[in-house]
């Protein structure tokens, strides 16, 4: 079944008049800074950002990153958390004409290493904190990567904040190594003004953002920067509240993840809204920030609306500013919805999208009819068809769920230095390109959607991806390990964590207990496994590879 999508099947009460433009991020962001400079940009921990500070500090960023070599189409990494120099240093190597490369806090050295060498990453930004700085030299040694230059979280404070981390906070703290190659974020600062770089919005990549499609190998996203400004302004479209209202956004999703790049920082910059930043998320962090901040929206992932209901702090936390919560990452279980609504009074909707789709591809309406249990209406411009799941050459039968396949002007341009997997990705269709989700999806006569099944490994974990496979390459490191396959089961809290089966070779009396421990002190946290089982054998397909379909059905996943 294709299905056209035509604007009178939409049913989002949205701004229609309001046009998607093909624009480059630093344009965006230029736009809005010169109609309210002095409006807040960010708030962290009690302080706040106004346009014009933080955009006069990406431009000196941009100034210094030319002045160390930087150019149009090199590649600046991003190993940060949710702090105001993200800000900055994103929207200012695009300036430079630079592309940005996110990276997640949560890796370690050895993911961290192989995403710059894929990517050809050249200068990286992080934090002088322990969970970070010292991951970053190792890479700095072990890599192509020529420089690291380095934010203090204690300038980025507010006085008093300052103080107590200087008293308290000490073993937070990483020390900044002397060397040629590594800078603080102040010294790499330019005095002047960047030279401009002419920027093609449509043809010109702003961001690699690391999936792990359908294979579970990490590929970088190539996402230009008219894919990112026009999902920040279709997420933007579908608000149907006052605009004269100012708008502030709870800033909880890591950055680094495409669903809070979107959704938090092109739609905040592109609406000139505020984001009240934390981070990390804590559930009594934010409960305090809900009540203090004021925030009358809160995308997040489903274990976060969990963990807050878990909090005892909530039955003391006024959400009347709150007007709509959005759910994206994982599928959002009916009792957390129904829970949450209940308490804060606040709307929960759940939304979809890929990282290829530079976010988000449908999300249910804000205000008036929605259907629990469906990814919601595609935004606006979006289009999506149902294709045949054994020949996606071919439309689903009628009635019939099938692939759900995108187009829109979101949609990535491919991966980087991967064209052979570009050609699995896309599937033409009368002349066209249509992004393959590999999911199965279903869609009603409202033009409401709902995901059947998945026909990829992948395994969300409180809204981040986890490839088995890399788990299973770091298990079979192990000199007790012959076999392993990883597959994910359910969890009340994460949605999914990943669990490990494993044969093990002649003579080795490991235990599961101690192979999980030895694992899980090798990935990142959101790939620690639940259990490693041990098993006799494992499940092989007819010419001996091994079958994770089969084990699933073995153990009833």
């Amino acid at each position: 079944m294709d299905v056209s999508n035509a604007p009178e099947l939409y049913q989002h009460p949205c701004n229609w008049d309001m046009a998607i433009k093909s624009q480059s991020l630093p344009a965006m962001f230029a736009a809005t800074t010169a109609a309210t400079p002095a409006a807040p940009l960010a708030e962290f921990l009690g302080r706040t950002y106004s346009y014009t500070s933080l955009y006069d500090e990406a431009r000196r960023f941009a100034a210094g990153l030319q002045a160390m070599g930087i150019g149009k189409g090199d590649r600046v990494g991003l190993f940060l958390p949710n702090v105001p120099i993200y800000i900055s240093a994103y929207y200012g190597a695009m300036m430079a004409g630079a592309i940005v490369v996110n990276f997640s806090p949560l890796y370690s050295a050895e993911e961290l290493t192989h995403q710059v060498e894929d990517s050809g990453t050249r200068l990286l930004v992080t934090l002088n904190v322990a969970s970070l700085l010292p991951t970053a030299i190792k890479v700095l040694d072990a890599s192509s990567l020529q420089q690291l230059v380095v934010g203090r979280l204690g300038d980025m404070l507010p006085l008093t904040k300052r103080i107590a981390l200087k008293i308290l906070g000490r073993k937070q703290i990483a020390p900044m190594p002397t060397r040629s190659d590594v800078a603080s974020w102040d010294s790499a600062l330019g005095a002047d003004a960047p030279t401009t770089v002419a920027i093609d919005p449509d043809k010109d990549l702003a961001l690699l953002q690391y999936t792990g499609g359908t294979t579970g190998v990490p590929k970088g996203a190539m996402l230009t920067h008219a894919n990112l400004a026009a999902n920040a302004q279709q997420v933007d479209a579908i608000d149907p509240f006052d605009r004269d209202v100012p708008d502030i956004i709870l800033g909880v999703l890591p950055m680094f993840h495409v669903f809070a790049n979107t959704c938090v920082l092109n739609r905040t910059v592109a609406k000139g809204g505020c984001i009240s930043m934390l981070p990390r998320f804590d559930a009594g962090q934010a409960l305090k920030t809900i009540g203090r901040m004021r925030p009358n929206a809160f995308p997040g992932v489903p274990t976060m609306f969990q963990a807050l209901l878990d909090h005892p702090d909530i039955s003391k936390t006024d959400f009347s500013s709150l007007r709509i919560c959005i759910s994206g990452g994982a599928p959002l279980p009916a009792p957390v919805r129904d829970k949450f609504e209940a308490v804060s009074g606040a709307r929960l909707v759940e939304g979809y999208g890929l990282t290829e789709s530079s976010g988000v591809v449908s999300v249910n309406p804000y205000d008036g009819r929605r259907k629990p249990g469906t990814i919601g209406q595609v935004l606006p411009q979006t289009r999506i068809r149902l294709r045949d799941k054994e020949d996606v050459s071919q439309p689903a039968p009628d009635g019939e769920a099938g692939e759900l396949v995108v187009r829109g002007p979101q949609i990535m341009q491919g991966y980087w230095n991967r064209p052979d997997d570009v050609k699995t990705a896309f599937v033409e269709v009368d002349g066209e390109l249509w992004l393959r989700t590999g999911d199965i999806a279903t869609q009603d006569e409202d033009g409401f959607i709902a995901i059947v099944d998945r026909s990829k490994d992948m395994i969300a974990v409180g809204g981040f991806k986890v490839f088995p496979s890399q788990v299973e390459a770091v298990l079979v490191e192990n000199p007790a390990v012959k076999e392993a396959l990883v597959i994910g089961v359910a969890d009340a809290y994460l949605g999914e964590m990943p669990e490990a089966y494993v044969t093990l070779n002649d003579g080795a009396d490991a235990t599961g207990e101690s192979l999980a421990k030895w694992l899980n002190s090798r990935v990142g946290k959101h790939e620690r496994v639940k259990a490693v089982v041990l098993r006799d054998e494992l499940p092989k397909t007819m010419i001996g590879k091994l079958d994770r379909k089969a084990l699933r059905l073995e153990v009833g996943r």
